[in-house]
């Protein structure tokens, strides 16, 4: 058996951590770092570093609840980060390492949140495989609408129709820094008023996050005469565009700013990617799906991928010790 040992990240780890997940297959910009750090007081940092000898061959982002650790709650997707070499094999005890070092520090479980197979450089299924072996539990699934950007889409004529509306109105897309602006009047109001919900990020937040990754972080708003009718705040990594925040003013529907701003999105800025991701459509911990918003992204040509959450009781790592025969 390979010989790893496991830590918990420290302050001294910044440069390592950053250059490992910069190269990893499995890996994007949200598992710098810098962007994890600008929640840091909201949640206890457990996240983990994983040596074969001197040598980091894996990461994973994580915070503890008490006696649970938690593929990071502050980020949409997590797991384990590998480097691109990394095969099952290797997997197998990496994974056993990380279960063995938190069953020994007295956590009880490990709650997994998977990277969807779009942001991977590489296939990288080894920890659902062994999420298994351990009697792992699928907790919760998300579906995610996704479009494949190389493959011929299906839009349905209602939303070409909302497309041309806009461009016959002549609104106007930039990209600009007024985050403020669409943060306070649109997303705010309209996540209050429609969902019972807030952003995630405040706009400074937003805003200092996308001063620290301006390839990564990119904002859109749509005008109207120069009123503001709508925006966007994209993530952008190496193959997906996924807006992280949308919303729209009450005259959305009669302008058909934000299809006509999905339009340009997936059309021009997502030029070159692989996939634009619309995200889940759920409510309930991903037990029901909002049938017109999942309607309508459809309706773009999305098609559904599944993320998957795993609960695995740590002290199951032993298991692992039987898969190779």
């Amino acid at each position: 058996m390979k010989n790893y040992s496991v830590r918990r990240y420290t302050l001294d780890d910044y440069a390592i951590w950053n250059d490992f997940v910069s190269s990893a297959k499995n890996a994007t910009f949200l598992f710098h770092r810098d962007f994890m750090e600008y929640h840091s007081d909201r949640f206890q940092d457990f996240s983990l570093l994983v040596f074969e000898g001197e040598e980091l061959v894996s990461v994973l982002p994580a915070n503890r609840v008490g006696d649970t650790v938690f593929s990071h709650q502050g980020l949409t997707y997590g797991g384990v980060v590998l480097q691109p070499k990394s095969k099952l094999y290797d997997t197998i005890f990496v994974f056993r390492a990380i279960l063995k070092f938190l069953c020994d520090t007295k956590i009880s479980k490990l709650f997994l949140k998977q990277i969807p197979t779009i942001y991977c450089d590489y296939s990288s299924d080894e920890i659902n495989y062994l999420a298994h072996i351990c009697k792992g539990n699928v907790v919760m699934k998300h579906n995610v609408s996704v479009i494949t950007l190389n493959q011929k889409r299906l839009i349905s004529k209602s939303r070409r129709e909302c497309v041309n509306r806009g461009r016959k109105l002549e609104l106007d897309i930039r990209e600009d820094n007024k985050i403020e602006l669409f943060w306070n009047d649109l997303l705010i109001p309209n996540l209050r008023d429609k969902y019972h919900s807030k952003p995630v990020h405040s706009a400074e937040e937003i805003i200092a996050l996308k001063n620290k990754f301006p390839d990564n972080i990119r904002h859109f708003n749509v005008y109207k005469d120069d009123k503001l009718v709508c925006g966007t705040t994209l993530f952008i990594t190496k193959k997906v565009v996924k807006p992280q925040y949308i919303a729209g003013s009450e005259s959305n529907n009669e302008l058909g700013s934000i299809d006509f701003l999905y339009d340009f999105l997936i059309n021009e800025i997502a030029n070159g990617k692989d996939y634009f991701d619309f995200g889940p459509s759920h409510e309930n911990n991903g037990l029901q799906i909002v049938k017109s918003i999942n309607f309508w992204k459809e309706s773009f040509g999305a098609n559904s991928l599944i993320q998957d959450f795993y609960e695995i009781e740590t002290s199951n790592f032993g298991l692992l010790d039987t898969i190779l025969i």
